[in-house]
């Protein structure tokens, strides 16, 4: 079969200590997931778990050991880091309980989800969509997959980010609201998870922007550290 357009290239992540590739298929993010980043954010308590997505497009592979350079966004003067356990799913399905959504993690990497908050603060008022403030070119810079045959279950372990040298983000993943397999396994219910599908897991308090020339390094334990500069 022709094609009309030139056929796109599959977004894919890079694997540590391989030459394959993870192919991408969506882009899950969970939002609020951390009770001090809740209280941040203004709410509190244990809500029910809330999604958003980011085109799988948007992903800036980050090659271990490299900086990589992100491009400041346009229509924003509020770009906020958001530093998150992100997890790669190699098998799916509907309704799965939360160890049938355990058994479906692949790997894990580090990312970081990259938002213009004062749009997203315009799109809150106004009751519309987030995409505009979550969805834009290189909003998900993610460092290599690491297969969880190699580093175990992550369900614990320190989370982290500074701008600059200067702490700004510090957690555990042990304070999830919802743990990996309990949200994977409520996502299953509103969408087929499916192989290739990649789950943001929310990020811990300390959210704050950042501005043109920044250095953020950002680490979680036994995924060693992801380094994004802001390009001037």
């Amino acid at each position: 079969m022709s094609m009309l357009i030139p056929h796109l290239q599959h977004a894919t992540l890079a694997v540590m200590g391989s030459e394959a590739a993870f192919p991408v298929r969506r882009v899950y993010c969970v939002g609020r997931n951390y009770a001090d980043h809740a209280r941040e954010m203004g709410a509190s308590g244990r809500e029910d778990p809330f999604f958003f997505a980011k085109p799988a497009d948007a992903i800036m592979n980050v090659a271990d050991g490299q900086t990589g350079v992100m491009p400041y966004p346009s229509c924003t003067n509020n770009l906020h880091h958001e530093v998150e356990l992100v997890v790669a799913l190699g098998q799916g399905g509907r309704d799965l309980t939360s160890d049938e959504a355990a058994a479906c993690v692949w790997g894990y990497a580090i990312g970081l989800d990259m938002t213009r908050r004062d749009l997203q603060g315009d799109a809150k008022k106004a009751g519309r969509p987030w995409e505009t403030s979550k969805s834009f070119d290189y909003s998900a810079p993610i460092g290599p997959l690491h297969p969880v045959a190699q580093t175990g279950v992550l369900s614990s372990g320190a989370i982290s980010l500074s701008v600059n040298a200067a702490p700004r983000q510090d957690g555990d993943l042990s304070d999830m609201i919802w743990s990996v397999p309990e949200a994977l396994a409520y996502l299953s219910t509103l969408f087929e998870l499916k192989a290739g599908d990649l789950v943001f897991t929310g990020t811990p308090a300390g959210v704050g922007a950042v501005k043109r020339g920044d250095l953020m390094s950002a680490s979680i334990a036994g995924l060693g550290s992801l380094q994004v500069r802001i390009s001037d």
